[in-house]
């Protein structure tokens, strides 16, 4: 019987978050109608493929946030790996190491993070609010001890062109975005792993006694966490052309709000992938459409709060309504 609980539950959690979709896509819809009544530059090929670059990064590291927050956890620490990543990668490639190399050890950083994060969490038995703050804290100390919080620039061309240019017209920065999105949905929906972490967030002591490795998935999730963030730490820096030691700053929460509004439960034990990307879309369609008709900035804040605050209630009431 080992893993039943796993798969039982992994399946009821998937149909609610299927539930969940539908009416996040309903809402993506309508802001786009919204948005394209109000500007008549909202909906061009320009405008819409500007707003899905700006879209990319938050949409990857929100997949990362979404396997911590069904685990029954939240990473933090995502900002800082961001601006890590980018950061040594842009001193490797400044030290003439082959770009491929300089990519690896960035990505590496964010494994070494996101396992650190895991291992606090699952051994040591930190919060997780409290380990990630810390990892944080680390992660962005390092990043401007390294350079005195100067930016690194003029990184090669064979680098800058992941985040500036195309192929067959669409962003290298989008493409990357979907290669991600479909094979950690996969992993999550399709696979064993993906089953138990659906189960550790549901019932952390059942999926455990069903056989389940509880603190094994932990790590992992923290891992994918990590390395995800760092992905977009590199496409950044290669989209700007720079490296950032501030990159990253405050891009936690917009990790978090995308997966909520995509209807991954603050609580853990359920979420999508695909819920997770149109809860990105949301944000990038509301700052996007926002900018276009005018509002300001600091406006455009209190709108997306409200937002994020709206989705936690409606779920909360859907919850109760099951």
């Amino acid at each position: 019987m080992q893993g039943t609980f796993a798969k039982l539950k992994a399946r009821a959690n998937i149909s609610n978050s299927q539930k969940q979709l539908l009416s996040t896509s309903s809402g993506l819809l309508l802001l786009g109608l919204v948005f394209s009544l109000l500007s008549p530059y909202f909906f061009t090929v320009n405008n819409l493929l500007t707003m899905a670059t700006q879209t990319a990064v938050i949409a990857i590291i929100a997949i990362g946030q979404t396997y911590v927050l069904i685990t029954g956890g939240i990473d933090l620490a995502i900002g800082s790996n961001m601006a890590l990543a980018g950061m040594l990668a842009a001193l490797c490639m400044r030290a003439n190491f082959p770009v491929p190399v300089a990519i690896f050890v960035g990505l590496v950083t964010g494994v070494v993070s996101g396992a650190a994060s895991g291992a606090l969490i699952a051994y040591a038995k930190i919060p997780p609010f409290i380990a990630t703050l810390g990892l944080m804290t680390i992660c962005r100390g390092i990043t401007l001890t390294l350079t005195g919080a100067i930016p690194i620039s003029n990184l090669p061309k064979s680098f800058t062109a992941w985040g500036t240019d195309s192929t067959l017209g669409i962003p290298n920065a989008v493409i990357s975005m979907v290669v991600l999105m479909v094979a950690f949905g996969f992993i999550l929906a399709k696979t064993k792993l993906g089953r138990h972490i659906y189960a550790t967030g549901s019932n952390y002591e059942a999926a455990r006694l069903s056989g389940v490795d509880t603190k094994r998935t932990l790590v992992i999730a923290y891992i994918f966490s990590g390395i995800l963030a760092a992905t977009a730490g590199l496409i950044m820096a290669a989209r700007i052309i720079s490296a950032q030691p501030t990159a990253g700053d405050g891009y936690e929460l917009d990790a978090v709000a995308s997966s909520v509004i995509g209807g991954t439960s603050t609580i853990g034990g359920e979420g999508s992938i695909a819920g997770t990307f149109i809860g990105a879309f949301v944000i990038g369609i509301l700052r996007n459409g926002l900018n276009l008709i005018g509002v300001s900035p600091f406006i455009q804040k209190i709108v997306i709060g409200v937002v994020i605050v709206a989705s936690v209630f409606l779920d909360k009431v859907q919850r109760k309504g099951d």
